[in-house]
């Protein structure tokens, strides 16, 4: 998993973390049970203060993407949300309307950003059918 940080997106550094490891986790790159890199030598390759990455690591656990076991690490969890149906939806509802604003202001059609979509389910499928064969 190549993990990798643009110091001048804007966003905070730790949520860029905690998105490309749950897009990892969601396509596949990160297979469930595999660990996840130490803290340490992660924020050195990054060149990061550990305790960003210790907060990513401690939003992704609170997410329930991964758990911690003591003397050993952090790990891809089981699937399986502790967020109930309705917590998933909202958040998941929070990222279409961002992508909607996003695609209005550049001006892509409600037709184009759908095909977009479509096809961005169909690469998950194919990555997810892949890493399971």
């Amino acid at each position: 998993m190549l993990l990798q940080i643009d110091f001048k997106s804007g966003t905070p550094v730790y949520l860029q973390l905690v998105e490309q490891i749950r897009h990892a986790a969601a396509s596949g790159g990160l297979r469930t049970g595999e660990p996840l890199p130490s803290i340490r030598p992660l924020a050195e390759e990054l060149r990061v203060n550990r305790n960003t990455v210790a907060k990513a690591y401690a939003e992704l656990e609170s997410q329930g993407v991964i758990e911690t076991i003591p003397g050993k690490g952090c790990f891809l969890k089981e699937v399986g949300s502790p967020l109930t149906k309705s917590a998933r939806n909202d958040l998941v509802i929070q990222e279409i309307d961002r992508a909607i604003v996003a695609a209005h202001h550049l001006q892509i059609s409600d037709t184009d950003l759908l095909a977009l979509v479509k096809k961005r389910l169909d690469v998950f499928e194919r990555k997810n059918k892949a890493a399971n064969d």
